[in-house]
């Protein structure tokens, strides 16, 4: 896992700047069905990566993906609570 942490950091970095971006300019989704499915889809992925279900170069995307996605979902967290609380949207 670190070695992950250490190849992937560029695009962990990127992942988590995206999702500020996204969530500012998107704001908070009006379904919950929306971040539930998501997180649901985040779950999936880290048991499969955790399960190593996938080997060789496809079992590396699946994990880089395990990495990034949670990342990516806490960014657009973050985005959209700054968005409410700037007033800046919806």
């Amino acid at each position: 896992m670190t070695l992950l942490l250490t190849a992937f950091w560029p695009g962990l970095a990127g992942a988590i700047l995206l999702g500020c971006a996204v969530g500012f300019l998107a704001g908070w989704p009006e379904n919950r069905a929306i971040p539930l499915g998501l997180a649901g889809l985040a779950l999936v992925l880290l048991l499969l990566a955790t399960a190593q279900a996938m080997p060789g170069l496809p079992g590396l995307w699946l994990e880089g993906a395990a990495l990034m996605l949670p990342l990516y979902l806490a960014g657009c967290a973050l985005g959209a609570l700054g968005n409410r609380t700037t007033g800046a949207g919806r």
